[in-house]
């Protein structure tokens, strides 16, 4: 019988072989020829790469673990000033410019600076369907054809921007920049086989990863680092002489090893430049098959810290880690768990390899100025959560990997115990005279493993172990300990019905927390299975004042106490003065926890994620402000390393697809990089240099400020300013507004506020001052009614810009999202002679507005006061208290203020004691609803700094 014809197509169809993420071009016919092409691929990473060395156990070398500070306080003679602060960089490796390694050559000026696109708008369509976007190859592909068809039929000649997917995918592979290839090596077990080895012992585990060397000069190389980077390590002062630490050659652990550097004269005038490395498994899916993966992460140490959590490219993934599995009754045998320590520092030390012979001599190295320098690398601080950290230091878990505290009292007399180090290590295991079980159950130390830093100079992964926010502290000891023991607490101490009832309430309290800028809503209160790292941050900033009068005062004063302390660690900046405040909020949380022991909710604290904090001191003196160490900075780049990829891929064998999709991005953002470099403008990216005054859609922010000096109140120091267009549906004159908003005392507040402008120097407001001394205002006067103000100010720890602003909306919405209105309170500035919260009065917008007086134009708001309450703070929850200020008639107190005296939005939360919330409130009901409010200090880091 014949034989059926061959499809013509499927004849001449090219399979591409499997490893061509890493570089193979091959294809093949059938997939008979792929089985056998790739049995032979040198890109294989079986065929090609030597498995590296397991490790050995310790040798003598010793490196000091936890250098204390060496310096002392020095007199601005060489010091230069930075920003209202002084800094002195170090004498001897301070990145001093070098010749280039080769004589320059001028590349030739380009017919098209595009190249290989055609044009920018080429460019620009290629980052929208594949970076932004995402489309899938069949969607892209779809769009093109219908491109091109549409211009066929409307009788054009021209021809859409790419034929297809694969020759958009080609253009991008042409980009010659940002091209650090993929590469591979296995491991497998060469220990001796049992009579029935386990699935693992004959499996090969691949690891995919790039040149670190190359990643890390492609990063010093981005002209968008060149003034966010440090070349030398620096001490930095305040104007008083403090220490201040803020980035993490602030700290003394970069002059340190620039002094280490500096015994030898050969590395003076070099450039130090640690790695900052992390690691974190992730899961793209709860389906079955392989959802998991284990990304290796690397960014420059230079960078400053505002750069690392804010620029996508300055954490780089470097590698893929093996993950290695065996069936469930194996995972717990010694043999097991020992290969998958040693797998895991092998990969650490092969991927790391390519920077060990510059660790010691400078590399010379373009950066991103445009200037060369001898650049000498070296293992930095290790980005990393508490299981991660024990991995790394070889610690048995519920010890702790910075020092010796043994597991069952961690706390206990933190005099006794020294840091964990190489040397100590070493020392156990010969006191111990290699007995295994001895030095794990009295030293907490797994013997058996080396940890990768021991390759490398000048390294110790104890003291480089970073401090984890968001694991040890967030989501750790705020969210798994502090939340589910008030829980535990209140299930202990009343009945079923009871305890339900207070949870309840807590959830409702919450519930109806105004909105803020930043702030999560919790509609359900926390009723949700999943928490991720930020619903525990927006929990923090409502829980305290919501569980006032329902838990024990002690319970509040232990959580206001840690929150203190948590949100002074999480600073961007942070001084001797600082450091004072966060060892007196160690001490009261120490003191005030005890609460949960004493009402028998718990037996013990003895907590390694606890237990952290003692070291965060001591950290950030050494690496600065720990927000630029965080494990958020890795979390966030799982996103774009490897879920975004994952879910773009077919999911068929998808590893080696996502590693060509992290070529292409990088390939695409250098490409981008490098034309804004050459001055050319391109739409849609801003890297936070400029924050600017962004509206709604439906607003033109194109608009003016006047910059005159507005009397009465003081000018803040945030620049305030409304929207170029004015809310449609209002009447302009003054008296058809006063009718349309039944506001009959406008005109008299105007007049008042009039009168502090004209009169600056009075000692009496114009609130208390005769109205025949205002001036008059005809009723005729055009006003433009507003529904928000943009302010801009600097917040260094908030999420804000790459220079430390930040933007947000100050709302005074009668309709907010359909869903009742909105009328933001906000700190007014007063030029009161005291620092602090004391600086500001608090008042409620109702409508911002503007109008022009004598060819002058005045932008103000329409506010109700508050006044404080008591002569201090709250001694339960450590806030600011404020009431409505009422006048005759029990009505509020009511102004006019010019724009420029609001500093930002500010939150409150109601003062509560036992009564229910009723369940029909609402967020818009809650500012009008309660007589007394908390001034909301952990609604964001500057409300925390502000009211401290």
């Amino acid at each position: 019988m014949p034989r059926c014809p061959q499809n013509p197509a499927a004849a001449t169809a090219a399979i591409p072989c499997t490893f061509y993420a890493l570089g193979c071009t091959k294809t093949c016919r059938n997939k008979g020829g792929l089985t056998q092409h790739e049995d032979q691929c040198t890109f294989n990473p079986k065929n090609c790469y030597d498995a590296p060395p397991l490790p050995e156990r310790p040798s003598d070398a010793f490196f000091a673990a936890v250098n204390g500070d060496s310096t002392s306080q020095q007199h601005p003679n060489d010091w230069k000033p930075l920003n209202g602060a002084y800094v002195k960089y170090h004498p001897h490796i301070n990145g001093t410019p070098c010749p280039p390694p080769h004589q320059e050559t001028v590349p030739p000026v380009s017919a098209n600076p595009f190249a290989p696109f055609g044009s920018a708008e080429e460019f620009r369509i290629t980052e929208i369907t594949f970076t932004e976007d995402q489309m899938s190859a069949k969607t892209s592909s779809e769009l093109f054809e219908a491109w091109q068809a549409y211009n066929t039929s409307q009788g054009s000649s021209l021809k859409s921007p790419f034929a297809n997917t694969k020759d958009l995918y080609g253009k991008i592979d042409a980009i010659p920049f940002g091209d650090v290839p993929w590469k591979a090596f296995s491991i497998q077990y060469t220990g001796d086989l049992p009579h029935k080895p386990s699935s693992w012992m004959k499996k090969e585990f691949h690891v995919y990863y790039r040149d670190p060397l190359a990643v890390l000069e492609s990063q010093l190389a981005n002209p968008d680092f060149a003034t966010r980077m440090d070349y030398a390590p620096k001490h930095v002062h305040t104007p008083t002489g403090k220490r201040l630490f803020k980035d993490l050659f602030s700290g003394t652990w970069a002059w340190d090893q620039a002094d280490e550097l500096a015994e030898d004269p050969a590395n003076h005038g070099a450039m130090f430049t640690p790695v900052v490395l992390g690691s974190d498994k992730t899961t793209v899916s709860v389906a079955t098959g392989q959802n998991d993966y284990y990304p290796l992460y690397a960014s420059l140490g230079n960078l400053h810290n505002d750069v690392r959590r804010a620029h996508c490219d300055s954490m780089t993934v470097i590698g893929f880690l093996a993950i290695p599995k065996t069936e469930k009754k194996h995972e717990d045998s010694l043999e097991f768990r020992t290969f998958r320590r040693q797998l895991f520092h092998s990969s650490l030390v092969h991927i790391l390899r390519p920077l060990q012979p510059w660790m010691t001599k400078g590399k010379v190295t373009r950066c991103g100025d445009g200037k060369y320098r001898r650049v000498i690398y070296g293992i930095g601080p290790y980005i990393a959560d508490y299981p991660e950290q024990c991995l790394l230091a070889g610690i048995v878990g519920y010890w702790c990997c910075k020092c010796t505290a043994p597991a069952d009292a961690l706390d206990d007399f933190p005099d006794q115990y020294i840091m964990q180090s190489h040397k100590h290590t070493e020392l156990v295991i010969r006191g111990a005279e290699g007995n295994e079980k001895k030095v794990w159950k009295s030293y907490g130390i797994i013997s058996n493993i080396k940890p990768f830093t021991m390759f490398f100079p000048r390294a110790n992964i104890h003291e480089l172990l970073a401090p984890d926010l968001l694991h040890q502290l967030i989501k750790g000891t705020f969210k798994d300990h502090l939340v589910e023991w008030v829980n535990l607490y209140i299930k202990k101490n009343h009945s079923k019905q009871d305890a339900q009832k207070i949870l309840s309430e807590i959830d409702r309290r919450i519930a109806i927390a105004p909105p803020f800028p930043g702030l999560r809503r919790f509609p359900e209160g926390r009723g949700f299975s999943q928490w991720t790292g930020n619903d525990s941050k927006a929990l923090m900033k409502v829980y305290v004042p919501a569980l006032v009068g329902l838990v024990p005062d002690g319970i509040i004063r232990a959580l206001t106490a840690f929150l203190d302390f948590c949100y002074l660690v999480r600073r961007s900046e942070i001084d001797e003065d600082m450091l004072d405040e966060i060892d007196h909020a160690l001490e009261r949380f120490d003191l005030e926890r005890e609460i949960f022991i004493d009402l028998e909710v718990r037996s013990h604290l003895c907590l390694p994620r606890q237990h952290s904090r003692q070291h965060y001191p001591l950290l950030i003196r050494m690496f600065g402000a720990p927000n630029g160490l965080c494990s958020s900075i890795t979390e966030s780049q799982h996103i774009r390393s490897v879920k975004e990829p994952w879910r773009r891929s077919n999911h068929n064998r998808p590893l080696l697809q996502m590693l060509k999709t992290n070529v292409r991005m990088s390939k695409l953002s250098a490409f981008r990089t490098h034309l804004e470099s050459q001055g050319f403008v391109l739409r849609r990216r801003n890297l936070g240099s400029e924050i600017p005054f962004h509206g709604p859609t439906s607003d033109n922010d194109d608009f003016e400020v006047e910059n005159g000096v507005v009397a009465g109140l003081v000018p803040s120091e945030a620049d305030v300013r409304l929207p170029a267009n004015a809310v449609t549906g209002y009447p302009k004159d003054m008296q058809s507004l006063i009718i349309h908003l039944a506001l009959p005392s406008l005109k008299d507040a105007i007049r008042r506020f009039l009168y502090d402008q004209f009169n600056p120097d009075s000692k009496t407001m114009g609130m208390a001052v005769n109205l025949s001394r205002c001036p008059k205002i005809s009723n005729d006067l055009q006003i433009n009614l507003y529904h928000h103000a943009i302010s801009l100010f600097r917040a260094p720890s908030d999420v804000s810009g790459i220079n430390c602003m930040r933007r947000e909306f100050i709302r005074a919405n009668p309709n907010w999202r359909n869903d009742g209105s909105r009328y933001d309170c906000v700190l007014v500035d007063v030029g009161a002679a005291e620092d602090g919260f004391r600086t500001f009065e608090v008042a409620q917008v109702k409508f911002f507005f503007a109008f022009t007086y004598k060819e002058k134009l005045y932008e103000c708001a329409y506010v109700h006061w508050f006044e404080h309450w008591g002569d201090g703070r709250c001694d339960v929850t450590g806030m600011w208290r404020v009431v409505p200020q009422i006048v005759n008639r029990n009505q509020r107190l009511s102004g006019v203020i010019h724009l420029d005296t609001i500093f930002r939005a500010v939150h409150l939360m109601p003062v509560r004691a036992e009564e229910l919330t009723p369940e029909e409130m609402r967020p818009s009901d809650t500012l009008s609803a309660f007589p007394a409010y908390y001034v909301n200090k952990f609604a964001d880091h500057l409300s925390h700094e502000l009211a401290n």
